[in-house]
């Protein structure tokens, strides 16, 4: 015990400075100097072959991040003995695309410098180019995160918001994760390219008692858009893959019309549509609305605290070989 002291009380004074990550945007010039110019051509390649990448490797960073930090746990398959968070019913529409992008760049980046770049990263920097892509602003990410050892699915209720929830427990889990209501407001900003499920959506567009009347219009949403909502979802129970732009005028570009639509009732789920009336969010929906510039920077600035928030060190995290196992995996 005595030739333990010293020693181990050196270990836990220096225990915060060993789990506070050290990252930099240069992070990779040294171990992997392609780093940068390998995965912004993969996501440019896969990108313009499957245009809805965008949106769903944004998604996918936010299912990642909410939970326990941005840690790359949501890309762990699950197996025998375990179900990861990718198999949450919440997590089951995230699209394969966005999956298939994160191989590619981390196996193009293990050709060029094995067991260096981490699937947190790659997550990361994916999400930064592809928002850039499509007409978004610029945002300053750093690097070196390692990535996570576990990836439990009953993690994963309670650090997502649903659409149904209200506005108290959307604005409680993200104070959870370390963000204002100005940050929320503008992270979900990213609604303005996309698309959802019907599934998501038809319990406000569907009333019980009015199911099939052309009067029956959610409240707050646009008449005419309700309606052309229930003609495209008619057969959702039957199709589960139907679904709707989140931003129906322009679905594909990164900009500020979400919040314009917000204003004027074409919001699509009721969780986006409520953020137009609270108190506590409206006056920051009516800034992003009339001010594209002042959306895009505060965009960018949550984007860079949120990714860089709970990040896992060496002392709980390490570099996966795979993205969807982990390194002991034994098959």
């Amino acid at each position: 015990m005595k030739s333990c002291g010293l020693r181990c009380l050196l270990i836990l004074l220096s225990l915060p400075y060993l789990l506070q990550a050290d990252l930099s945007p240069d992070y990779y010039s040294k171990t992997c100097p392609d780093f940068d110019q390998t995965l912004v051509q993969v996501v440019t390649d896969k990108q313009i072959a499957a245009p809805t990448t965008a949106a769903g490797t944004l998604r996918l960073f936010f299912h990642d991040c909410m939970v326990d930090g941005c840690d790359a746990s949501i890309l762990v398959a699950s197996t025998s003995g375990k179900t990861s968070e990718r198999d949450a019913d919440i997590n089951h529409s995230l699209p394969g695309d966005a999956f298939d992008l994160i191989t590619r760049i981390k196996t193009a980046l293990e050709l060029k410098c094995p067991n260096v770049v981490s699937c947190s990263d790659i997550l990361v920097g994916a999400t930064r180019s592809l928002v850039k892509m499509v007409g978004g602003p610029r945002i300053n990410v750093k690097y070196g995160r390692k990535d996570s050892l576990d990836s439990d699915m009953n993690r994963v209720e309670g650090k997502l918001a649903r659409p149904n929830m209200t506005m108290d427990h959307i604005i409680s889990i993200f104070e959870s994760a370390g963000l204002t209501v100005q940050e929320m407001v503008a992270l979900v900003g990213s609604h303005t390219i996309g698309f959802s499920h019907c599934k998501e959506f038809a319990s406000r567009i569907f009333n019980s008692n009015a199911e099939h009347s052309a009067d029956f219009c959610p409240e707050g949403m646009n008449a005419k858009y309700a309606a052309e909502l229930r003609k495209l979802c008619a057969n959702y129970t039957k199709d589960a893959e139907m679904s709707a732009f989140n931003d129906v005028f322009t679905p594909g570009k990164f900009d500020n019309m979400y919040y314009k639509n917000l204003q004027h009732g074409y919001g699509l789920l009721e969780s986006d549509q409520a953020i137009a009336f609270d108190n506590r969010t409206r006056p920051f929906v009516d800034i992003y609305a009339a001010d594209e510039t002042a959306f895009f920077d505060a965009f960018a600035k949550a984007m860079e605290k949120f990714s860089e928030q709970r990040v896992k060190t060496e002392l709980n995290g390490d570099v996966r070989r795979r993205c969807d196992q982990y390194n002991d995996y034994k098959g």
